[in-house]
């Protein structure tokens, strides 16, 4: 199909208003509606709506009983989902930096990431390595600011450099590392093969950088999706080809209960004790109106080990 010119106006609040009633959308409150519109804005919001469209979708009808309150809420969802993520993904990362820089430092020294000669493409080494010294050097920590006045090196040790490295680029290390028994010895300590272990850390990179944009997550098909592990050492999915229980197609682990399988996994090897299951729990007993088959889960899923669901809902009561 050939491409034509963007022609659509741009229409002001009260016409955007206009226009979704006349699309079939009930609307509860005129004023509620217009101070969201002007708040969170008409293209933010028409992702959450997209689901209550009649098909063919591209014709943009509602279907009946679709409200205005109701995509508002999938909007607060998706946004608190965003939030219990983002918490639980920096204890993630803080492990994976703790264990990357020890392992790493004891059998190559302390300035182990400015050498090429520990990773298989040096172009791809230098490039990184490029992007970590300019956030070094935008960096105001006191340790850095601290470093940079005592000691003459250019660079930091791993152990102050990675502290200010974004987790984007220390997952382009460990991609690049060269080492077979250091991508190994790390992967191990999580319980995975290295192969896997690289693709989850790309993914969670990828999930991470959707929810600091606070870009649409709950139905999104992933874009980066993660390897299927073949033997994790520790409790995962039972059933990690998962069905669509629409359409009763695979969904090839691109929706966020393959994620969410995958944090509970880290969790349980980092904090054993931690609650983001209950937490969870909490959220989509709040807004009762998510469709968790949207978000990828299975149609068994709280038969799933890992999740344990029974436990969590008694441990609510």
């Amino acid at each position: 199909m050939p491409k034509v010119p963007y022609t659509k106006p741009a229409l002001n609040y009260a016409n955007q208003l206009q226009q979704l009633k006349e699309r079939g959308l009930i609307v509860e409150s005129d004023s509620k509606a217009l101070h969201i519109l002007e708040t969170i804005s008409y293209y933010r919001l028409s992702g959450y709506w997209y689901p209550m469209l009649a098909f063919p979708k591209t014709a943009h009808i509602f279907k009946p009983g679709s409200t205005f309150n109701n995509a508002f809420k999938l909007y607060c969802f998706d946004r608190e989902l965003r939030k219990l993520i983002l918490g639980e993904l920096e204890k993630i990362e803080v492990a994976i930096r703790t264990k990357s820089i020890y392992v790493l430092s004891q059998r190559h020294g302390p300035f182990w990431y400015t050498n090429s000669a520990h990773f298989r493409n040096s172009s791809h080494h230098g490039t990184t390595l490029s992007k970590i010294v300019e956030e070094y050097n935008r960096s105001d920590e006191k340790f850095v600011v601290d470093f940079k006045k005592k000691y003459s090196n250019p660079m930091p040790p791993s152990w102050i450099m990675l502290e200010v490295t974004s987790f984007g680029s220390l997952s382009m290390l460990y991609k690049n590392l060269s080492g077979t028994h250091d991508r190994r010895e790390i992967a191990n300590y999580f319980g995975l093969d290295d192969s896997t272990f690289e693709s989850w850390l790309h993914s969670i990179v990828y999930v991470r950088n959707v929810c600091a944009h606070h870009s649409r997550l709950w139905s999104r098909v992933m874009r980066i999706t993660p390897a299927i592990p073949l033997s994790p050492r520790y409790t995962f999915l039972n059933h990690t080809i998962i069905y669509n229980t629409i359409t009763g197609l695979p969904t090839n682990n691109n929706r966020i209960y393959f994620l969410l399988s995958m944090l509970i996994y880290w969790l349980n090897i980092i904090n054993p004790t931690h609650t983001f299951k209950n937490k969870l729990y909490r959220l989509l007993k709040a807004f009762p109106m998510v469709d968790v088959r949207a978000m990828g889960f299975s149609a068994n899923w709280e038969a799933e080990p890992i999740w344990n669901w029974q436990k969590v809902m008694d441990d609510e009561k």
